[in-house]
């Protein structure tokens, strides 16, 4: 049993609690039995670490550590009983509807949104650049899992969304006052939709390469929706 924070495996791990230390090793941790039980239907999974060895797998390097040694890593207030490293998820062919990120920065925004988008069948999430990391471990928790089956790609999104044109997808931005009513729209089998940040909405400049935009049309008394929201009922009208 690992008893010591100060033990080399302990140390490796802690390094994946931070952003840079996830970028450079390809690696990223995840918390709790369910979370487990998602990765664990992808092959991605490196290591389990656990206080119980009810939690061993055929195959996967096991460590029993102390109950300490799992509250040093967890990122939850109660702790948990068992994490798992796990490998980063590789980019796929775009192939199905793609939901485009615009500079999302809230954690819980981006889990919500990745259990909307496999809710309804939106196989296909980009990240611009600058949206917040896929591996941040409050997006992971508010996914439910969920990140394990859909396919990411983090990029420019000037240049991805040519590719999409050129490969026949329509593009639909969102916005709250030019908007075409989302009702009104009757939307093809090969879709990219544009979800804005959550305090600008969608950049200006995205808005050239929008086959259409697109709103939700809600009462007077309120401005805007969460981006969240938003996205998952825009995902809802075209899985219909």
């Amino acid at each position: 049993m690992i008893e010591s924070i100060n033990n080399p495996k302990v140390k490796e791990w802690k390094k994946l609690k931070d952003k840079k230390g996830r970028n450079e090793q390809n690696l990223f941790l995840i918390e709790g039995e369910h979370l487990l039980n998602e990765a664990l239907k992808t092959n991605l999974v490196e290591e389990i670490i656990a206080s119980k060895e009810c939690f061993k797998k055929d195959g996967i390097p096991f460590h029993l550590v102390s109950e300490n040694i799992l509250k040093s890593l967890s990122s939850q207030v109660s702790g948990t009983n068992v994490i798992a490293v796990v490998r980063k998820m590789e980019s796929k062919a775009l192939v199905g509807k793609v939901c485009i990120l615009d500079d999302i920065q809230d954690p819980g925004n981006l889990g919500a949104i990745i259990r909307s988008a496999l809710a309804f069948n939106i196989k296909n999430i980009i990240l611009s650049e600058k949206t917040v990391d896929l591996y941040n471990e409050k997006v992971i928790r508010a996914s439910e899992g969920m990140l394990f089956h859909l396919n990411f790609k983090r990029g420019n999104l000037e240049e991805i969304i040519t590719e999409l044109k050129q490969a026949n997808y329509k593009i639909y931005g969102t916005n709250v006052r030019k908007g075409k009513s989302l009702k009104e729209i009757d939307f093809p089998s090969k879709i990219g939709i544009i979800i804005g940040n959550e305090g600008q909405g969608m950049s200006k400049y995205l808005e050239e390469y929008t086959d259409e935009l697109i709103n939700i049309p809600i009462n007077n008394l309120c401005e805007s929706l969460n981006a969240s929201i938003a996205a998952s009922i825009i995902f809802y009208e075209t899985n219909k």
